[in-house]
């Protein structure tokens, strides 16, 4: 039977039964759950004894112009979904549990260079936002081992650089991205767009498709490619925020040493900004990214 609790000191005296006889596994998200996020949460039951989930909807990650009111909550329908996946413990906190103070006066993690980049440099103080509340959930938690997904790759690099650098005994698993059928990938903003917007939105994954069949081709003119997708998704209706083809580690532009590529995207489709990416391993001559 699935725990619910929403207080850190309940949280810890819970998992401090248990932690000595069973791994822990995490994934902490916003809510409003789909198939993608309940991936997550099947790849944590594989690599743990005890599942914890998360439902934060995080308002130091949110610009003043952001969704965050807007953010669609449902909690009800969350726990029954994770509770059918045989969930341990959902730890779904207050505003007010995981930021006792003003949010101006919060102590903030910056992991540096690679936050202010991308979507970093589209959504200023996002990175450390997201960086310090899953800082405070590894230390609410204490978990051995935390899925995250691939789609927000950036995020996934985020959090992998904070771990390593601030000496974080968890083990963080990054699993690839839950699309549609017709290749959108699942997110809870999706449900911002109307029906014909919907129609359009698989054409974001279509030209990071195309992107990686010209790179497998061949080309190596890494500016004039990402001209090239930009171009693509504007005449597809989109509203592209950025494309661009970078080494998968540093998310820095490729080197000649570089075999691991990923290229990140992200446009805006009506009030829903859509993210997406696709991996591209040089050494094999195809993708390892979600397919």
């Amino acid at each position: 039977m699935m725990q619910t609790v929403d207080d850190p000191v309940r949280l810890r005296e819970v998992l401090a039964g248990v932690r000595d006889q069973e791994r822990v596994a995490f994934v902490p998200t916003m809510g409003n759950l789909h198939a993608g996020h309940l991936a997550l949460v099947r790849e944590a039951r594989r690599r743990a004894g005890i599942v914890v989930v998360s439902i934060f909807v995080n308002p130091l990650q949110f610009g003043p112009n952001e969704d965050l009111g807007r953010y669609p909550r449902t909690l009800d329908a969350d726990r029954k979904a994770l509770q059918a996946e045989g969930v341990d413990l959902l730890f779904a906190p207050p505003v007010e549990a995981i930021y006792p103070i003003p949010l101006e006066q919060q102590t903030r993690v910056e992991v540096p260079g690679i936050s202010d980049i991308h979507c970093g440099a589209a959504r200023p103080g996002h990175f450390s936002g997201v960086a310090t509340v899953v800082c405070k959930l590894f230390n609410m938690v204490q978990p051995d081992v935390a899925v995250f997904g691939k789609k927000d790759y950036q995020q996934l690099r985020v959090i992998q650089h904070m771990v390593r650098d601030l000496a974080m005994p968890v083990e963080i698993i990054g699993l690839d991205t839950v699309r549609e059928r017709d290749g959108l990938a699942m997110s809870s903003r999706n449900q911002y767009l109307d029906p014909e917007q919907r129609r359009v939105a698989p054409r974001l994954y279509a030209v990071l498709r195309d992107g990686r069949t010209r790179i497998l081709g061949g080309r190596r003119d890494w500016r004039a490619l990402e001209k090239e997708m930009t171009a693509g998704l504007a005449a597809d209706g989109l509203r592209p925020d950025y494309a661009a083809i970078v080494d998968a580690e540093t998310l820095l532009p490729p080197t000649p040493q570089s075999r691991q590529l990923v290229i990140l995207a992200a446009a805006w489709l009506g009030g829903a900004r859509l993210i997406d990416n696709i991996e591209i391993d040089l050494n094999q001559n195809h993708s390892t990214g979600s397919l």
